[in-house]
């Protein structure tokens, strides 16, 4: 992963005093995933170009909770700039973000010709543009194609930048809209990422015509985080400590709202004795495990590295032995019969359908509903309609989704599952609701028929 930066200042020499690394050797950083390193491949009086290359291991990068088995090695995060390149670039040029040089603060607080490349970026020339060129650069966003064999264009492009700017300037830029260019960052996302974003964004961010964007992908897509981080820009007003840690009108995030739904369908069943099917790293069963009505709670997924991380959430090899007795972790794959599944009273299957290949949901249709049999089930998945409110979001919500209903389509499928197997079913919304396009979040309860 690469990034680099030119001046033509003379003497440009003077870039290894603002960067406040010495030109002449190669430095080096230990990062959590990996190890970052500042060299100049040129160093003279007309030119000089710092290179920031981060050297990413993959066993080091943690995969999303709900990624694929084999995300931790095939993915692109070594080489597309991310917010991995991000957090380097705050660690190693900590000074020169600040606008500070003890050697050279004249010179720190003007503009400089710059040019600065990005040979690897996900995004859109369009949006690359979009975001650069109203903070006075100069862009050229070139699609990088697949190789000649597969044809067509890739998500990546290489980018250069041109302009005089302050360094102080050019690395904010970059530290906020590189993370907001790969939309997907690789560390979890704290109200306390307002006062970063507010903070680089300080002179910029609040007459940029892209704020909204910026913001609700900076933060995640966590609506409440960006809609404080607007009204602080709005307002502009600091950010307090106080005012991150407490989001101006507070909305639960979605995934809090789901929980919530389930242990509510949960309750409505009174089950006791629970399974989470597709459990990833334990987000419900942390939940399920807090609540002494369930007296046993099975997680169940086909992947043991998962397992292992919903262990260590659960803090298995911590807890009372009477605690722990509750708590079951199993790996077993749902398209298959199991009887360790069978006699519970209800099964969850949150966010997890979507995921199973389509010709393959028939068999985990018949594993869970026609052998497991529990006395309930309560299925979430997404709402494909609801996806336009998802700005710059394109196909589906996760790259490993299979497949996303509408509601209709949901509708239609939970009610031959019902139908087939000896259930009712009733379809509720989960999330802010909008009057066109429906709830992000659909959830079936089935209820087995009594003989």
């Amino acid at each position: 992963m690469l990034l680099t930066l030119t001046t033509t200042h003379r003497p440009a020499t003077d870039l290894g005093y603002l960067l406040v690394k010495h030109p002449g050797k190669v430095h080096s950083f230990g990062m959590p995933t990996g190890t970052a390193y500042v060299l100049y491949p040129e160093a003279d009086e007309d030119r000089c170009t710092a290179a920031l290359l981060l050297d990413v291991d993959p066993q080091l990068l943690r995969a999303q909770k709900d990624a694929f088995e084999l995300s931790q090695y095939v993915n692109d995060r070594p080489y597309a700039a991310s917010s991995l390149l991000s957090s380097a670039l705050a660690k190693v040029f900590r000074s020169a973000l600040r606008g500070a040089s003890k050697d050279r603060p004249d010179l720190a607080a003007v503009p400089i010709p710059l040019e600065i490349r990005v040979p690897v970026l996900r995004g859109t020339p369009d949006l690359v543009t979009r975001l650069f060129e109203p903070l006075g650069w100069s862009v050229t966003a070139t699609p990088i194609p697949f190789e000649p064999e597969i044809g067509g264009g890739s998500r990546y492009v290489d980018v250069l930048l041109t302009g005089e700017l302050r360094v102080a300037d050019a690395l904010n830029h970059l530290y906020v809209l590189l993370p907001v260019l790969d939309d997907a960052k690789h560390y979890w996302v704290a109200p306390d990422e307002i006062e970063k974003l507010l903070r680089s964004g300080e002179g910029w961010l609040a007459g940029h015509p892209e704020k909204v964007l910026i913001a609700r992908r900076y933060l995640a897509h966590r609506r409440s985080l960006a809609t404080t981080a607007l009204q602080l820009l709005e307002a502009d007003q600091p950010v307090t400590e106080e005012e991150s840690e407490l989001p101006v009108a507070r909305r639960a995030p979605l995934a809090e709202q789901r929980r919530d739904a389930v242990l509510a369908a949960l309750a409505e069943v009174n089950a006791s004795r629970v399974l989470d099917l597709g459990c990833g790293g334990g987000a419900l069963l942390t939940t399920l495990a807090k609540d002494l009505r369930f007296t046993e709670i099975v997680g169940a997924d086909v992947a043991t590295r998962t397992l292992e991380v919903a262990a260590r959430k659960l803090k298995l090899d911590r807890l009372p032995e009477r605690q722990k007795d509750r708590i079951r972790l199993i790996q077993t794959a749902l398209t298959y019969r199991d009887d360790r599944l069978r006699g519970f009273d209800a099964a969850v299957l949150m966010e997890v359908i979507e995921h199973v290949d389509l010709p393959r949901l028939p068999a985990l249709e018949t594993a869970v509903f026609g052998h497991a049999k529990p006395g309930a089930v309560i299925v979430t998945t997404p709402n494909v309609e609801y996806n336009v409110h998802y700005e710059g979001l394109t196909g589906m919500r996760h790259s490993d989704h299979r497949f996303e209903w509408t509601r209709a389509e949901f509708a239609d499928w939970a009610s031959r599952i019902a139908d087939q197997y000896g259930y009712t079913v009733t379809i509720r919304s989960v999330g802010e609701s909008h009057e066109t396009t429906g709830a992000p979040t659909q959830l079936a309860l089935f209820k087995v028929v009594s003989a």
